[in-house]
This record gives structure tokens, C-alpha cells and sequence, in this order.
């Protein structure tokens, strides 16, 4: 296929580089919005992407039946409702519980979820009208080159010639990436001391075959990486559990973890919603983004969007509080609202809290959520082990508690704050982190697990800001958590996946985008527009023929999958390219017949 323009009764060519969740989800919106938008001569899609469509490589079938998916079966769709404000049609479609036909509180495994997401790319390509063919291209794409003004050319690994696309969509989902300075260290020590180091990398992608049973492993991550881990490295070793009691096979390591928080995500919550929602956004919506994109100076996330996000969670919280529990509270809640509104952030807001809801528990403390350990010292190792699981099980405690249901109005307001975030794109890292630990925390039975690990003296736990020294042969692990202790161990784990940044990638696309002068935010994620996805240069310049969605974008959006009725930011965004996309084409085309 060669390079030159589109003429009047040749199809429009897109490709889509990424055939997972993002790529299948943009093929059913042009779906959904072709009828509309689109009366072209044809469409040829092409779907670059060396694992399955649909699943991609996250969710594909070849991996371990005992990982799970991080959400309920009810709270995983691939399709719109009315909730998602878009220009598109909404197409309905069953959640995951629906189509798999399970309870919808299941912690479905992995290949169930990667069936669903095979048979929504059927759906969606089925759905496409006479006229649009999808081609899958099981390569990886190594470059996109060509004019901004004309049709662009895309390097398959494997294939002597390139495709040639009027438009391209970079899906690209989550991605490999070379060793910072810290990792490259690491991994050249323990190649030189005969130790094993294993960097950020996708858990179930991981050769874990190299970490010996019954030797200490320092693991550097509480997140859902490290619960993959830890799942691999007991029952995936043949261990077992009866009960709140861990069986080991004797194949396990001895695992050592911590991290900067020094605990594990919070559990998900284990209960419905009912009654009154509290009305988001309040504090933190369109206007208040609006403004801050109005801005000429731009704006600071810490000074000018934090204190938003803050007043909004907390309204979200005491209205729950208020309206469903209000024996635990002092005043009317039409007071509070009152004087919440008008309050400052600060003392003003916190001495009205605490005149209003009586018992400490029951208010809102952020920072204490996210940084539980924050100034906490404890005399021994053995004393901090059981001070750990006391924690986890008063977490657990509470999240399945419904007398808690402020807990959820709270996740609930992290799910309005992100909406209006992504429109604001680069707000740094801090936010996803915060907002991971509170809201993308895992079931409940694997904290369960956890501590039946614990007490079974397989997992134990080194505290926060876990500090790694590589010297005298081997890795050392502290923390000020436990003043005075270390362990020595000779494997190291950082149980995590890659920063998603430009510079780093492995994805040599990526690498060419950027030397090719594609814009970049200060950590590393590349730049797009907020409308539809174009790529900017860096100098803002939008990329007419180039879009990008997904996590190495500053466009990400919150999890992997939406909930239903929540809004889905990642829908809106699928709708918006599509139909730039289809629009794009359309005109193309007529420009090509006159």
C-alpha cells in the first residue's frame, strides 16, 4: 500500500495500534457513531497488536487461573449508559456478571474477564456497518512516520513494508520500560554477586522461578502487584489455605515486604449502596476545571486543585454521615452544609468537623488514610507484625461494614474528582497514587489471605519508607517504622509495574514519538489534547493524523474498567476520538470527491 492521498472511491485506512480493552472500546464507539458521522466509500481498521484482540496481553487466556481481577463481576462493563455525558449514542451492553452469568460480588479470575473482553470486540465488530473491515496484525509497531498533512506510515515488526493509514490511534495500554539509574544499579550488583533482582514488571509476566523456597525475599510494593506475587509465589506453589489458616507446601519464600506507605491498599468495600447519593460533583466540578484551564499562569495541583479535592471528598463523606447516620452527629445537616460551604480549609473546617461529629472515627482524615504509619515507631519487629495485622483487620473490619457507608460516598467522590482531573491532564503522580490506595484496593479475601500468611510466617512485614542497600554481598532492608531492624536477603523484588514514561518506554514507537519532538509532562507521560486525543508536539501543537488514549497518556483515567452508572471518563474520551476520527475521514473523503 503506498503513501498517497485519499482518492474518491478509495476506503479511508485507520490503524489502531493497541487491540486491547482501549482499542476494543474505540472500535465500538466508531461503531456506535459511524451511522452518523460516516458515509465514505469504505473503512479498512487495522488492529496492530502481537496478543489477542480484545484481552490483549494483560488479559489474555495463558496465565494463571489463580489470579483474580481486582473489581466485582458487577462493577466491570465495556458499555455505555446514560450516565456517560457524551456527544455518541449510548449502546448498552451486559456487565461482566451479566455475560458470564456469576454473582456480581465475584472476584472473577482473570481468563473469565478476558473471555468478555474477546466476545465484546466480536460485539463491536460485528456492529460496524457495510462498508468497515477490521484487519488484526499479530506484530508489534515500531514507528509511525509522515507529513502532518498526509497519510502516515506505520513499521510492523516482521514486515517489509509499512502500512499507511490516514489516521493512527496509539491504544497502547500498559508498557514495558528500561531500568531507571536505582534499577540498573541493582540488577548490575546482583549480577555481580550472584543474587537475584527482579525489576518493575507486569507480576504474571515475571520469572519468579529464580527466588528460592524458604529464603528471605525483600519485596519493595504493597500494591496489586505485589498481591499477584504473593499469590504466585504460595498457592501458585502449591500451598493451601483451610479456613483463616495458610497450609505451606514448603516451596515458598519467605517474603519481606514494604514500602513507602509501609501497608497495603485498603480493601475493597464489601457492601451495596443504598439510599441517597450524596450530589457530586459540589466542590470540584466542570466551572471550578473550567477556571483553572482559564488560567494564563497555569496552575499548581498542591496550591490550587488539592484543597478542591479535599473539600469535595469531605462533602461527600459528611453527607453520607449526616443523611444515613445521623445519630452520630450533633447538628441538622443543613446546618453543617452550610457552614461547610463557607468554611476554609484548615482549622476553620476542622474545629467545625469536630464540634458537628463526635467521634474521631467517624471524621474524615485524609492524610491519616494515606499515610497510617506517618510518625509510628514500634519497639521489635515481632511487635510491628502484630500491630500490621491488627491494622489490616480493623481495615477489613470497616470496609465491610455498612455502618461505615461514608467509606463508600468517599470512593464514590474519588470517582467524581477523577472525571474533572482528567480534563485538567497533568496533575503529576501523586494524585494516582492516593487515589489507588483508597479506591483500587483488593478483595477482601485476599487481605484475608495476607494475614493468614502472616501468622503462618511466610509473608512478615518491614515497615514504611522501606530503604533497599546493596553492600557486603547482598541486599539490606529498614525501615524507621522499626528503629534498629534490618534483614539481609539475596533477592530482591520491586513489585510494581513500569512508570509509563516517554523516555523510559521499551516501546520503540514511543522512543520515535519522542526524538520525533511529541510533547512530554514533567513526569514523562505524553501529551495530548483534552478535546479528542490528538498528540501535541512541545510546543502544543496538535498532531492532525495521530491520537493516543490510555496509560501513558496525561488523558489516563481512573482502573482499568468502568462501574456502571458512574460516569466512565475513559467512555467519554472513546467517543470524543471516534467521532474526531470519523469526522476526520468523512471530510477527507469529501475533500478527495471534490
Amino acid at each position: 500500500m503506498s503513501s498517497e492521498t485519499l482518492g474518491p472511491e478509495t476506503p479511508a485506512t485507520l490503524v489502531i495500534v493497541g487491540a486491547g480493552p482501549r482499542g476494543t472500546g474505540l472500535v465500538e464507539r466508531i461503531a456506535a457513531n459511524a451511522p452518523e458521522l460516516y458515509a465514505g466509500p469504505g473503512l479498512e481498521i487495522h488492529l496492530v497488536d502481537p496478543h489477542p484482540p480484545g484481552a490483549g496481553r494483560i488479559w489474555r487466556a495463558d496465565q494463571s487461573p489463580l489470579l483474580w481481577m481486582n473489581s466485582h463481576a458487577e462493577d466491570v462493563t465495556m458499555f455505555t449508559d446514560e450516565s456517560v455525558q457524551m456527544a455518541g449514542p449510548v449502546r448498552p451492553g451486559p456487565t461482566l456478571h451479566e455475560w458470564a452469568g456469576i454473582d456480581g460480588r465475584t472476584f472473577a479470575d482473570r481468563q473469565v474477564q478476558g473471555s468478555y473482553l474477546r466476545w465484546v470486540h466480536e460485539q463491536a465488530v460485528a456492529a460496524l456497518p457495510p462498508g468497515i473491515t477490521v484487519h488484526h496484525h499479530p506484530a508489534r509497531a515500531l514507528r509511525v512516520s509522515g507529513p502532518r498533512d498526509g497519510r502516515q506510515l506505520i513499521r510492523l515488526e516482521g514486515r517489509d513494508q509499512p502500512l499507511a493509514a490516514d489516521l493512527v490511534v496509539l491504544a497502547l495500554g500498559h508498557l514495558d520500560a528500561e531500568p531507571d539509574d536505582e534499577q540498573a544499579g541493582l540488577t548490575a550488583y546482583a549480577a555481580e554477586h550472584g543474587l537475584v533482582h527482579l525489576p518493575p514488571d507486569f507480576t504474571a509476566d515475571s520469572d519468579l522461578s529464580a527466588l528460592p523456597a524458604g529464603e528471605p525475599v525483600l519485596v519493595r510494593g504493597f500494591g496489586l502487584a505485589f498481591t499477584d506475587l504473593m499469590v504466585l509465589l504460595t498457592e501458585g506453589r502449591g500451598g493451601r489455605y483451610e479456613g483463616d489458616t495458610y497450609l505451606p507446601s514448603g516451596r515458598e519464600p519467605v517474603l519481606y515486604v514494604g514500602s513507602r506507605r509501609g501497608v497495603p491498599y485498603h480493601s475493597k468495600i464489601g457492601y451495596d449502596w443504598t439510599g441517597e447519593r450524596p450530589p457530586l460533583p459540589r466542590f470540584l466540578g466542570p466551572a471550578e476545571t473550567d477556571a483553572l484551564l482559564a488560567r494564563p499562569e497555569g496552575f499548581d495541583f498542591r496550591r490550587d486543585v488539592w484543597p478542591l479535592v479535599e473539600k469535595e471528598l469531605g462533602f461527600a463523606h459528611y453527607h453520607r454521615l449526616f443523611t444515613a447516620h445521623p445519630g452520630r452527629t450533633a447538628i441538622a445537616w443543613t446546618d453543617f452544609e452550610e457552614k461547610y460551604e463557607a468554611a476554609s480549609e484548615g482549622a476553620e473546617r476542622e474545629a467545625l468537623v469536630a464540634s458537628a461529629v463526635p467521634d474521631p472515627r467517624d471524621r474524615l482524615d485524609l492524610a491519616a488514610l494515606d499515610r497510617p504509619l506517618d510518625g509510628v515507631a514500634y519497639g521489635s519487629f515481632e511487635e510491628f507484625q502484630e500491630g500490621l495485622r491488627g491494622y489490616v483487620e480493623g481495615d477489613l473490619g470497616r470496609r465491610h461494614d455498612a455502618g461505615h457507608s461514608a467509606d463508600l460516598a468517599v470512593f464514590l467522590g474519588l470517582l467524581s474528582v477523577y472525571g474533572q482531573l482528567v480534563r485538567l491532564g497533568n496533575i503529576g503522580p501523586r494524585w494516582h497514587g492516593f487515589f489507588s490506595h483508597l479506591a483500587s484496593g483488593p478483595p477482601g479475601p485476599r487481605l484475608r489471605q495476607l494475614l493468614a500468611l502472616s501468622r503462618a510466617g511466610v509473608l512478615k512485614f518491614v515497615g514504611a519508607d522501606m530503604a533497599v542497600h546493596a553492600r557486603d554481598g547482598v541486599f539490606r532492608a529498614s525501615s524507621p517504622t522499626v528503629p534498629g531492624f534490618s534483614v539481609e536477603a539475596r533477592a530482591l523484588v520491586e513489585a510494581r509495574l513500569p512508570e509509563p514514561t516517554l523516555r523510559r518506554a521499551l516501546d520503540p514507537l514511543l522512543r520515535r514519538l519522542h526524538a520525533d519532538g511529541a510533547g512530554e509532562t514533567p513526569d514523562g507521560l505524553l501529551r495530548v489534547d483534552r478535546a479528542d486525543g490528538r498528540v501535541l508536539d512541545r510546543s502544543g501543537r496538535p498532531h492532525p493524523r495521530r491520537f493516543a488514549l490510555g496509560p501513558h497518556t496525561d488523558g489516563r483515567t481512573p482502573g482499568a474498567f468502568t462501574r456502571p452508572r458512574t460516569g466512565g471518563p475513559a467512555f467519554r474520551q472513546n467517543d470524543a476520538t471516534a467521532r474526531a476520527v470519523l469526522v476526520f475521514l468523512r471530510d477527507l473523503g469529501a475533500d478527495a470527491a471534490g
